[in-house]
C-alpha cells in the first residue's frame, strides 16, 4: 500500500507555515508513511490488551489471547469463549468485558469489519463509532487514523510523545497543555498527522543517549 498523500507536499507546506518545525524537518529528512493494514477488530483487541501495561507484559498476554484462537481471533469466537481461559491468559475482568463489548459491536456493525469500510468515513465519525467500545478512548482511535488509515490531519494533543517533542522544539516550561498544542497546531492544518510524526521524532531523539 502506498502513502495516502504526497509527503513532499505536506513537509513543504509545514515548513512554510512553521519555520521551527520546517528546520527540524530539513534536518531529519523524510519519514515513511505506508499505513499498516490491520483491521479494526484485531487492532482494537490489541489496544485493549496493551492498556496500562508495560510492553513486554502486554505482548505476553496478547500472545496468549491470540493463541487461544489459533492466531486469528474473531468476534464470534471471543463471544463464544468462556471467561476462564481468557482470564487465564492474563486478562483482567475489565479488559475481558471490553473485549466482549468490542466483539458485540463488531458484529452489530458499530465497528466495521475491515479498514475499507472506514475509509469513506470522516475522522470524527471514526472516533465516534470506535470509542463506543468499552475501554477505547480517543487516543487509541487517533493512532488508528494516523497509522492504519493514513489520515493526514490528526493531532493527538494528549499524546505524551507529541507533547514532549513540542517542548524539545519550541522550549518553554514543562509540557504544553493539550489546549496550547491544539492552538499552535492550527497552523499545521491540513497536515497535523505529519507534524505529529516529526514531534515524535524530536521526542525520541531527545531521549537517545
Amino acid at each position: 500500500m502506498s502513502a495516502p498523500f504526497d509527503p513532499a507536499e505536506a513537509t513543504a507546506a509545514l515548513a512554510d507555515a512553521d519555520p521551527v518545525l520546517g528546520a527540524w524537518i530539513a534536518r531529519h529528512g523524510p519519514l515513511a508513511y505506508e499505513p499498516h493494514a490491520m483491521a479494526p477488530f484485531p487492532y482494537l483487541l490489541r489496544a485493549i490488551v496493551y492498556q496500562q501495561l508495560a510492553g513486554k507484559a502486554a505482548a505476553t498476554i496478547h500472545g496468549r489471547v491470540v493463541a487461544l484462537f489459533d492466531g486469528a481471533p474473531t468476534p464470534e469466537a471471543v463471544l463464544a469463549t468462556p471467561d476462564e481461559p481468557l482470564r487465564g491468559a492474563g486478562l483482567s475482568r475489565n479488559k475481558l468485558a471490553a473485549l466482549r463489548d468490542l466483539a458485540a459491536r463488531t458484529l452489530d456493525g458499530t465497528v466495521p469489519a475491515d479498514l475499507d469500510a472506514l475509509h469513506p468515513l470522516p475522522d470524527d465519525e471514526v472516533v465516534r463509532r470506535l470509542t463506543a467500545v468499552r475501554g477505547v478512548g480517543p487516543w487509541t482511535v487517533e493512532m488508528l487514523l494516523i497509522f492504519n488509515l493514513g489520515r493526514p490531519d490528526v493531532l493527538p494533543v494528549t499524546d505524551l510523545g507529541v507533547r514532549r517533542g513540542f517542548s524539545v522544539l519550541y522550549g518553554g516550561d514543562g509540557l504544553p497543555s493539550p489546549a496550547a498544542l491544539l492552538a499552535h497546531g492550527e497552523r499545521w492544518r491540513p497536515w497535523r498527522s505529519v507534524a505529529s510524526r516529526y514531534l515524535w521524532r524530536a521526542a525520541d531523539t531527545a531521549q537517545t543517549p
